[in-house]
């Protein structure tokens, strides 16, 4: 992915997490080169912040790292500074280490931005039966997936999705079931001008048959049907990654979610 494309990646999440804030009442900020999309959630992943800038130097790069490291310390709930390396300069990348931890803050994880222009095509697995995401159990259940596919309590997720208006009627979400039991889920969120994949998962147990790429499909499918968009963009974890590249989406930047020095992931052991 070319700067161009990582700019694409962050600019896309700032439009899809600016609603995802919104819908849990709070307001998105941009002060001073930081992007603030700070849902207030249980899950962790809902609350990001992000740097607006592009080809970022060094000095500024410390300078909004520590505004950053302000706000997250001043938050009760877990959330993360999503980083994407390529919209830095090469000496902000040579020293990012080093101007990470003087700011106080620590690489939690590292995933990975990823892109595609792709045809909408109707997935079939032989053992899961796809329906949408519909009514207040359906958030529920779409919560816990994600919840316990991240080794938190199901309650967690349960209140992260439950009365969201943006994911009943914006969100092409569906969820798989095998035998009747939910199993997988995965969602295509309308972008600027593309769909941004986004909160795939599979419970532990039920992982590598595939379901985790169907349910991808089958999201994507119907959102590419309903709006038109062929460019797909997605930020995944490393354990997501491959899921996105069957789907088709070629990997781009980096992406370093940052918390402060010593805090717990926000995810379960």
């Amino acid at each position: 992915m070319t700067t161009v494309g990582a700019v694409e990646s962050r600019d896309q999440l700032i439009a899809v997490w600016s609603r995802l804030a919104r819908d849990r009442g709070a307001v998105p900020a941009a002060d001073q080169g930081v992007q603030f999309l700070w849902a207030g959630s249980p899950f962790g992943l809902w609350n990001a912040l992000t740097l607006t800038g592009a080809d970022l130097p060094a000095e500024d790069l410390s300078e909004e790292l520590v505004r950053a490291a302000d706000f997250l310390l001043t938050r009760p709930e877990d959330g993360y500074l999503w980083l994407f390396e390529e919209l830095l300069s090469p000496r902000a990348r040579h020293e990012l280490a080093d101007r990470v931890a003087d700011a106080g803050l620590e690489v939690a994880f590292t995933g990975r931005a990823l892109e595609g222009e792709l045809s909408p095509d109707e997935p079939v697995h032989p053992e899961l039966e796809f329906r949408r995401v519909e009514t207040e159990d359906d958030l529920r259940t779409y919560g816990e997936i994600n919840a316990l596919a991240y080794d938190l309590p199901p309650t967690v997720g349960q209140e992260a999705f439950s009365g969201s208006k943006l994911w009943l009627d914006e969100a092409y979400a569906f969820i798989g079931y095998r035998d009747g039991r939910a199993v997988t889920c995965a969602a295509a969120l309308p972008g600027s001008g593309a769909l941004v994949v986004a909160f795939v998962a599979t419970l532990t147990e039920d992982a590598r048959r595939g379901y985790g790429e169907a349910v991808t499909r089958k999201a994507i499918a119907e959102g590419a049907r309903a709006t038109g968009h062929r460019r797909i963009v997605s930020h995944s974890t490393a354990a997501g990654q491959p899921v996105l590249e069957r789907v088709g989406l070629r990997p781009g930047t980096a992406v370093h979610f940052l918390q402060p020095t010593g805090a717990d992931d926000g995810f379960g052991d």
